[in-house]
């Protein structure tokens, strides 16, 4: 996986702003001309949409920023903010359109030019999706934690308009009108999925979570063969994600006979190869003797007390 720096990833976050706004603009007017809550509560999602947007702008600005004194390990958690906005944005629009929909359930009222609707909200799906496919892969391809957030929850708001196209086609069908509320409902509690799936994500980062199991599976063979080739050991692995970046420490023990520069020479080999593997990553290698007891005391969170 490749890894660019967050400026060059704004323009992806200016390109769902515009299709925020593009889809606020056809959701709004579709809910005007069929006064439909289900087709309400699609365009409070765009909203969320779109504030979203510019919570990712900013926490990609905010990522690219250097380390510093205050932040020695650099800002790249600024993504997991994006993500976990993203979520509570959508607790809220689910509560106002459940509101809106039970409004209706006590108040139902006949839905006019459904067609028109129909219509207008097939087109602000075609740009969610579109936009969508270019956030996922660019999230997933570039390692941003917030571009992928983003790609998630508008690939969540076609699905979510498909349903709501479908469920109004269905009042022009039947003239069941209690289908519209009804409807709003079950879009909130979609989203709602969708925004508990995003403040996991965001917690899980913010908690220094450990890289995927198969990338730790890839860390291991890459030690296991330098061991192999130089008959040293290594333990107290352990990784996190913040953002792009990965963090990476292990102890590496060799023979107490090795000079500082040979050990040193092959942390200098193993550091290397973890980052031609996966660019920004940043690696902390602790060199300890192999023959030393006190070396296999410090493989937990805390040094087991020894005694001097």
């Amino acid at each position: 996986m490749s890894v660019a720096a967050p400026s060059s990833l704004t323009r992806y976050a200016w390109l769902s702003i515009v299709a925020a706004v593009v889809t606020i603009a056809l959701k709004s007017i579709a809910y005007l001309v069929t006064d439909s809550v289900g087709l309400l509560s699609d365009a409070l999602e765009s909203v969320v949409n779109l504030v979203a947007a510019v919570v990712t702008l900013v926490a990609l600005h905010v990522a690219q920023r250097p380390a510093d004194d205050e932040h020695p390990h650099g800002h790249d958690k600024a993504e997991y903010f994006a993500s976990g906005v993203e979520g509570g944005l959508i607790f809220a629009a689910a509560a106002l359109i459940v509101a809106s929909a039970i409004g209706r359930l006590m108040r139902p009222a006949e839905l006019g030019e459904l067609d028109v609707g129909a219509a207008l909200s097939a087109a602000a799906s075609g740009v969610n999706f579109a936009v969508a496919r270019v956030l996922l892969a660019v999230g997933r391809r570039r390692g941003s934690v917030a571009l992928a957030a983003d790609g998630h929850h508008l690939m969540t708001d076609v699905w979510t308009s498909v349903g709501v196209i479908g469920g109004i086609l269905a009042v022009k069908a039947t003239g069941w009108v209690i289908l519209d509320p009804l409807l709003a409902i079950a879009v909130a509690v979609n989203i709602l999925w969708t925004g508990a799936r995003l403040l996991h994500q965001a917690g899980m980062g913010l908690l220094d979570t450990a890289v995927p199991a198969a990338s730790r599976a890839e860390l291991a063979a890459i030690l296991d063969r330098h061991s192999a080739t130089e008959q040293t050991q290594w333990h107290a692995l352990r990784t996190r994600q913040a953002g792009a970046r990965r963090f990476i420490s292990v102890h590496v023990l060799v023979p107490g006979s090795w000079s500082v520069q040979r050990g040193h020479d092959l942390c200098e080999r193993i550091e290397l190869a973890l980052a031609a593997a996966w660019p920004k990553t940043t690696v902390l290698t602790h060199l300890e003797p192999l023959d030393d007891a006190a070396s296999f005391a410090d493989q937990g969170l805390d040094r087991e007390p020894t005694q001097v």
